[in-house]
């Protein structure tokens, strides 16, 4: 029997090691996936500002998974009826299939902003934005345009905001969302203190607008303004991956697309047990993992104990997915904003405990030295920095709470 797992984000790599924990040893079990490496992804905004950082947020997954195959392809498309999957490199057959794919950065048809924009989903996305962010800081005062002000897009206008003041230069910095608030689909009062957060940074937040197209050198908004940019990076949505024809199913809480084909992650639109619809992130992807590790156990166990036989039941009952977070985190610059329960939290506080989930990831799925690394940069940021004259400027630091 063949179990693959299509996707190696954050769905695929848990459910890959809880796979390999909870399977019988004679299932065979495969990681497919376009890149060798694991990549931390709420964890990549990092990178505009501390480039280091880049091998503490990518884990060889050759190096942290066990017994299972990993095979380094595209996954260009999935055949449920025959149960095959179509790879830039040849096929597969499976018995069992979890689709992890993540998704695609979407544009709504803006084919401008795709042209003219940056988005964030790769290292090289993230090593452009700084590169030619520091371009445009020391040639001048530049102004950073950032589009979608969901994690990704709070999280790169911090990350603009910190960059030019680690410069010694001014900047404008300005963050468009469609909607009427920060941080979408948050509780409220996450939301203010995120605006909070980024205004008191010098960022310029406007929600309620909506853009329209961009040229080569300011963003159109529908509302008939320009918005003029040095610099323009597009996290304004995401969309389904190639294989899935770039939409992004519905699946139920039991998490399946169909009875041998599970789909998790940011490659799905999710309903919980509780008919709610859960958010694309990190923290659902994993707990998500988790549902669906039990219920391909189920399914492979069914399959063993039936072996044989004529039976003609519907199968194993399989558990629903419950999505209840114990809070969310977001990065500021240096800064960040968290709940704890029904608690907003700031301040030195709120940038421990997102220390403390990244490196509680990485304990995971990598090594104890790389979490403990990561860890201790950001917990203990580097105060002193270079002035404009390459002197040591004591009194300079990285963190403002």
């Amino acid at each position: 029997m063949h179990v693959v797992v299509l996707g190696a984000g954050y769905a695929g790599l848990v459910l890959t090691r809880l796979l390999e924990r909870d399977l019988p040893d004679e299932i065979e079990l495969t990681l497919v996936d376009e890149s060798p490496d694991h990549l931390v992804q709420h964890e990549l905004h990092r990178v505009i500002r501390r480039p280091e950082l880049t091998t503490a947020i990518t884990v060889s997954l050759p190096q942290v998974v066990d017994r299972a195959a990993v095979r380094v392809a595209r996954v260009e498309g999935i055949d449920q009826d025959e149960r095959t999957v179509s790879l830039s490199s040849g096929s597969l057959s499976y018995d069992v299939a979890a689709v992890c794919l993540g998704a695609r950065t979407a544009y709504y048809g803006l084919e401008d902003v795709r042209e003219h924009a940056i988005p964030l989903k790769r290292l090289s996305h993230a090593n452009r934005i700084r590169a030619g962010a520091l371009d445009a800081l020391r040639s001048g005062d530049p102004r950073f345009v950032v589009g979608g002000a969901g994690l990704s897009g709070i999280q790169v206008a911090g990350e603009l905001a910190a960059l030019a003041r680690d410069e010694g230069r001014e900047a404008t910095i300005t963050l468009l969302e469609q909607l009427e608030d920060v941080a979408p689909n948050f509780p409220a009062d996450f939301q203010r203190a995120v605006r909070d957060a980024l205004e008191d940074r010098g960022v310029d937040v406007r929600t309620g607008v909506a853009v329209s197209g961009a040229d080569e050198t300011a963003v159109h908004l529908e509302s008939g303004d320009r918005v003029p940019y040095d610099q323009f990076v597009w996290t304004g949505g995401i969309r389904g991956g190639d294989a899935l024809g770039g939409d992004r199913p519905t699946v139920e809480s039991d998490l399946r697309l169909d009875d041998r084909t599970f789909a998790l992650g940011d490659a799905v639109r999710v309903t919980d047990a509780e008919g709610e619809p859960v958010p694309a992130s990190a923290q659902a992807a994993v707990r998500e993992a988790r549902t669906v590790a039990e219920n391909v156990s189920r399914v492979v166990g069914a399959d063993l104990e039936d072996s044989g036989s004529d039976s003609d039941d519907f199968g194993p009952r399989l558990e629903p997915f419950a999505f209840d977070p114990p809070g969310w985190a977001v990065s500021v610059g240096d800064g960040a904003v968290a709940t704890v329960g029904s608690r907003v939290v700031t301040g030195r506080a709120a940038t421990a405990l997102k220390a403390t989930i990244g490196a509680g990831y990485l304990s995971a799925v990598g090594d104890a030295g790389t979490a403990i690394g990561f860890a201790y940069r950001e917990l203990v940021p580097d105060r002193v920095r270079r002035d404009r004259s390459g002197r040591r400027s004591p009194g300079s630091s990285s963190n403002r709470e």
